[in-house]
């Protein structure tokens, strides 16, 4: 695809925000375990890059998906992997379904402040005991009048001890696993930045391996009340409604591992070029070229796969094979590139604020949320008819 001025000057705007109001703070914010994400997100909303690919009624750009894999990509120079990943949620996880089947008041009360900034949301699938498996999912709303009445629990939530709201799949009626859900917004709080709607209670913050600055909760919902009017169009389509929005969180993903790679591969070249061991540098060993040369062609493979995926989707076609294996591959490689690399920084590479080894840890995470490895590859199975769908 070939790139507009209108696309490198989205890249150019957000290469600054980044330099001068994220990467000055990463350090600060992995020691901390969170991010401000209102901030972090006000600031971007002002810009105009939350609702790029969003209806311009509600604040977006009305821009096709190609500038949402520009931002994507562009978000890999953010020096860890939790600041991007919580963008991505706010993005393209948790707000396609709601622009593209919520209705009026919803995309009004919901969308337009997720654009602007003034709000922060998460996407509530995953379950303790449902994660890849998202048919599994036990939370339950009931009908009682015109409302609601939300049980259960959520886990591994993206931004949701900082939330405004939840984009929620529950099961609100039958037996059909596939037709048996529906998506329902939540309110999480009384406002933005206040106190916890009656009934949901942030259990706890979960600790990680990696993605530091990005905060991760276990959620439950005792009995909360929304009315029937947030749910997002049809009772019982909410599992269709995910499946499409995971379409785009998995050219988002491709996307993002792009930059970030780049950068990897082109600080371990400059940590080898100075790095003298037995009379030479380590990048006078040809072995280290060589490796360093098939790492970065597999990089420019997967780019090749991911923006020909998502020429697809702009193009309206469907692309569960396409999106599916660039996340695979993406995921793949975020765990090959980094330990590689991190082998070759030898000792430095193991200690904890070395770039590569924060990449080692937060890559790790590609092969797992957003659909696991195996999960993608039973999927392609399918798509090409080797396997039942």
């Amino acid at each position: 695809m070939r790139l507009t001025h209108e696309h490198n000057e989205i890249r150019k705007t957000l290469k600054r925000y980044i330099d001068e109001h994220i990467n000055p703070h990463v350090d600060a914010w992995e020691e901390a375990e969170i991010f401000p994400a209102h901030q972090v997100f006000k600031g971007l909303g002002d810009l105009g890059l939350l609702g790029l690919t969003k209806p311009v009624e509600y604040g977006g750009m009305g821009l096709d998906y190609s500038y949402s894999m520009v931002m994507a990509e562009t978000l890999g120079h953010i020096r860890c992997g939790g600041v991007p990943m919580a963008i991505g949620v706010q993005t393209d996880m948790c707000t396609p379904a709601l622009a593209r089947f919520g209705s009026d008041e919803l995309k009004r009360q919901f969308l337009a402040p997720a654009i602007a900034g003034d709000m922060v949301g998460c996407i509530g699938v995953s379950e303790p005991a449902a994660g890849s498996d998202v048919s599994g999912i036990k939370s339950v709303a009931r009908k009682d009048g015109d409302d609601y009445v939300i049980s259960g629990q959520k886990m591994w939530i993206t931004n949701s001890l900082q939330a405004d709201w939840m984009c929620m799949l529950v099961n609100t009626g039958g037996d059909n696993p596939h037709k048996n859900k529906s998506l329902v917004m939540v309110p999480m709080r009384d406002g933005p930045g206040g106190q916890l709607t009656k009934g949901i209670e942030v259990a706890r913050k979960i600790r990680k391996i990696g993605m530091d600055a990005s905060d991760t909760g276990l959620i439950y919902f005792d009995e909360v009340r929304v009315p029937q009017r947030y749910r997002i169009g049809e009772e019982g389509q909410g599992f269709i409604y995910q499946m499409q929005q995971f379409q785009e969180e998995r050219l988002w993903a491709a996307a993002n591992a792009l930059v970030a790679l780049d950068e990897c591969i082109r600080e371990t070249i400059d940590w080898a070029r100075g790095r003298r061991m037995f009379g030479s540098t380590l990048l006078d060993q040809q072995w280290v070229q060589f490796k360093l040369v098939e790492l970065q062609t597999e990089v420019e493979s997967l780019r090749a796969l991911t923006w020909a995926a998502g020429e697809r989707y702009i193009a309206g076609d469907d692309v569960l094979q396409w999106a599916s294996m660039a996340k695979l591959k993406a995921g793949r490689l975020m765990r090959q590139v980094a330990d590689t690399c991190l082998q070759f920084w030898g000792g430095m590479g193991f200690t904890w604020e070395n770039r590569v080894s924060r990449l080692y840890r937060d890559g790790r995470l590609a092969s797992i949320g957003g659909g696991a490895d195996e999960v993608m590859m039973g999927i392609i199975a399918k798509t090409m008819g080797m396997a039942k769908r």
